[in-house]
């Protein structure tokens, strides 16, 4: 398994949600997938659940380092024993894979990604 690339972010939760609230569904629909908007009403802490799925996202960005790669390119989403992973849409990633990880706080949400050649 030979690395391509390692990227981090962390994201303030009270910036996710003003986003939201300034710009609403303009806002969730160009940086999310209608999954993983569903996926966050469906928690307690749905700013929270965001931010840690953006952060995962500027993670992935910079761990992949392809310029061409937009927010609708990535999805993230949990396995049902909640570990988070990445699917990449729009024909984007084929010959990649990530490993991530997602943390968050009230107020702060960290991602690591690491990109590897798919095998």
């Amino acid at each position: 398994m030979k690395i391509t690339g390692t990227g981090v972010d962390i994201t303030e939760v009270r910036r996710i949600r003003q986003a939201v609230e300034k710009w609403g569904n303009s806002f969730l629909d160009r940086v999310f997938t209608g999954e993983e908007i569903k996926n966050s009403r469906d928690r307690s802490s749905p700013y929270q659940h965001l931010a840690g799925r953006f952060a995962a996202k500027e993670a992935i960005f910079k761990a992949f380092g392809d310029d061409t790669l937009n927010w609708k390119d990535i999805q993230v989403l949990n396995d049902p024993q909640g570990k988070p992973y990445c699917v990449f849409l729009n024909g984007k990633g084929r010959k990649a894979e990530v490993h991530l990880s997602i943390s968050h706080v009230k107020t702060y949400a960290v991602a690591s990604a690491i990109i590897t050649e798919k095998t």
